[in-house]
């Protein structure tokens, strides 16, 4: 029998499915519904962990994230600008989506290390609303300076209240406030039924994924090179921050899968307001096309390997 797990066989349905141009979709109801319950679902587990140790513990760790979170855009631009030739719009609107971070990737770690029976600490749902803005920041500020023209107050209200952070931080402090006895009603319909809708969100984004692959013929050798290289980078960048602040070797593991991922949903809604004139389908091929199914078909056990050795080795 395969050990894949079979939420993976989801996503590689839907991938073949829309590479061969099936008519198979989820409505979009069915798709918002889906993701709504994945966001909510992984803000209320962070948030339970939240209400079992003191919020002032996690401080340092919030500030040195955070920090990060400022410092990866700013290590691929220069990659971009002129090792790939991109123009600055581009390189900074791709710089920015992986400077920032994907919820299905951390969603598809979180199944990983349940299905194999790894702890973790749960406040890395926390990780996930902290690493979304500051990447966008510094995007915005590589395409266009500290330019008067920029639209802060709509790039602030589409990044801080968006829909995608609203259900996470809507989840992080109602789980928060509940703690772990007053989740306890409505489990059977976040906890209990996460992998399915997990497999079903996954099988989504197999499609979405088909049709950006075709932006390859296209943009080439360098974005394939671009988007398969830098989630490896970063995930050492990544683990080593997380042996830094002492955490298990499953949340040095999601630590370093959630600096590999690639946003898009949150920084191609900011880019979209910001910096109009970077092409999207460049970000996307890059972060949804390319980085998304490496991470979630290979990366996410690298990841646990290279946190395991690290762990061992170092501490």
């Amino acid at each position: 029998m395969s050990t894949i797990d079979p939420v993976i066989w989801f996503f590689l349905f839907g991938l073949l499915a829309g590479v061969l141009k099936s008519e198979l979709r989820l409505p979009s109801q069915i798709y918002d519904f889906v993701s709504m319950l994945l966001l909510i679902t992984i803000g209320l587990k962070g948030g339970v962990e939240l209400a079992n140790q003191p919020f002032a513990t996690l401080i340092p760790q919030i500030l040195v994230v955070m920090a990060a979170g400022f410092l990866l855009p700013l290590l691929v631009f220069p990659v971009l600008l002129y090792l790939g030739k991109l123009n600055r719009a581009d390189a900074a609107s791709i710089a920015a989506h992986y400077g920032s971070v994907s919820v299905g990737t951390f969603a598809v770690a979180v199944a990983f290390m349940s299905s194999q029976n790894i702890e973790y600490e749960q406040h890395m749902a926390l990780f996930v609303v902290i690493l979304e803005v500051p990447a966008i920041l510094v995007g915005i500020v590589l395409a266009k300076g500290l330019s008067k023209n920029t639209q802060w107050a709509n790039v602030g209200h589409e990044v801080m209240l968006g829909k995608g952070v609203m259900f996470l931080m809507g989840g992080l402090f109602i789980g928060w406030l509940s703690g772990p006895s007053g989740v306890e009603s409505i489990s059977p319909l976040f906890f209990d039924l996460f992998k399915g809708v997990l497999a079903l969100f996954l099988l989504e984004m197999g499609l979405i994924t088909a049709s950006q692959l075709s932006s390859l013929k296209r943009y080439g050798f360098f974005l394939l090179s671009f988007g398969i290289i830098t989630p490896i980078c970063f995930s050492v960048i990544g683990a080593l921050v997380g042996l830094g602040l002492s955490l298990s070797v499953g949340g040095v593991a999601i630590l370093a899968t959630l600096f590999a991922s690639a946003s898009y949903i949150a920084v191609p809604a900011a880019m979209r307001i910001s910096v109009p004139e970077a092409n999207p389908t460049l970000s996307l091929t890059a972060s949804l096309g390319i980085t998304f199914p490496f991470n979630i078909l290979i990366g996410i056990p690298i990841y646990y390997w290279l946190a395991s050795t690290l762990h061992a080795s170092l501490i």
